[in-house]
């Protein structure tokens, strides 16, 4: 009898032991699943997200609409643009200073660009062989547009080989080789970035690098003109109309208001004392010609074979990149991770 009830006291402890265990371990279980389904630690701004990408940084940094800051954009659909003379888009890339241009909601990816020149070059030159007796019709002036046949593409996406442009009825093709500039930052630049940030880098993304007439009188017709051809690649430049949405002053939202008037340098985190290339072309029909950024924070034009601007190479991060630290200022960068 008193084994009896010794043993029905032993099994009644181990009842309450498995008991027990079973409990700490469904509690640690869903106190892990909750933590890495939600994981968010904030200590002076720094901010590390399960999601990736420009869906992470949208749930990290609040949406202004006055003042420095990341905006919706007005102008382009799934986009969110980055305005104001010093907001917080500070982005360690590649061991070097960036900062963040815009996120695409609709493929979750981020756009950065250099945050200083990176060095001086012609946009293309009368050597790099593109004139065909086409679009680049003179073969002593370069040529605007930033690709060829095999990488320019349609509003659609789809690949094109004309681009608008007609003299006497004719229609003229585009140029069948890449532009210098884009020969070297996806060749001898590309190749010289650390394996991590190569990684961290769209391959196939999509830059707008149609053309731009001076006189557009808004920043409507622009982004209609600069929409009209579309190059795919790693490494591109700004094209004009993302300096134009950078600054949040007022008199600086069209090509006609930035065309040699300084208004731009106002309230743009983009603005540098110096001379740099864009990715967009001065009007279809002068196809040797292409936008820069001058010293003062106006625009100008230039034939690229006879200037050598600075260059600040953009690229798109993959969707899968991380941030894992940083707030986005200037003393705490955002840090990437894949």
């Amino acid at each position: 009898m008193k084994y009896r009830k010794r043993f029905k006291r032993k099994n009644k402890q181990r009842k309450i032991l498995v008991i027990s265990i079973c409990s700490i371990l469904l509690f640690m279980t869903v106190g892990y699943a909750a933590m890495n389904t939600n994981l968010e630690i904030n200590a002076k701004g720094n901010v590390i997200k399960k999601n990736t990408g420009g869906e992470q940084l949208l749930e990290t940094v609040d949406i202004v609409t006055t003042g420095d800051g990341l905006y919706k954009d007005s102008y382009e659909e799934n986009t969110y643009t980055y305005r104001g003379s010093n907001p917080n888009n500070y982005v360690t890339f590649n061991e070097e200073s960036w900062r963040i241009i815009s996120v695409n909601t609709s493929d979750n990816t981020i756009k950065i660009i250099r945050n200083e020149i990176l060095l001086d070059k012609p946009f293309d030159t009368s050597s790099n062989g593109r004139y065909n007796g086409q679009y680049c019709n003179d073969n002593s002036n370069g040529c605007n547009i930033y690709g060829s046949t095999s990488t320019l593409y349609d509003n659609n996406l789809n690949l094109i080989t004309t681009l608008g442009r007609e003299y006497n009825g004719t229609k003229y093709t585009l140029p069948n080789k890449e532009s210098e500039i884009s020969i070297y930052l996806n060749g001898e630049y590309y190749n010289g970035l650390d394996a991590e940030a190569k990684n961290m880098i769209k391959e196939d993304a999509v830059y707008k690098v149609g053309v731009l007439y001076y006189n557009n009188t808004s920043i409507i017709q622009d982004m209609e003109q600069v929409n009209a051809a579309k190059w795919k690649g790693k490494v591109g430049l700004i094209d004009a109309t993302e300096y134009i949405k950078a600054s949040t002053y007022t008199n600086c939202l069209d090509i006609n208001s930035a065309y040699f008037k300084n208004v731009c340098s106002n309230n743009n985190w983009m603005y540098l004392n110096d001379y740099w290339w864009t990715l967009t072309g001065y009007s279809m029909n002068i196809s040797r010609i292409s936008w820069f950024i001058i010293n003062d924070g106006s625009m100008g034009t230039d034939m690229g074979v006879y200037s050598n601007l600075g260059v600040r190479p953009v690229v798109v991060l993959s969707p899968e990149v991380k941030i894992v630290s940083g707030d986005g200022s200037s003393n705490s960068p955002f840090n990437l991770s894949l």
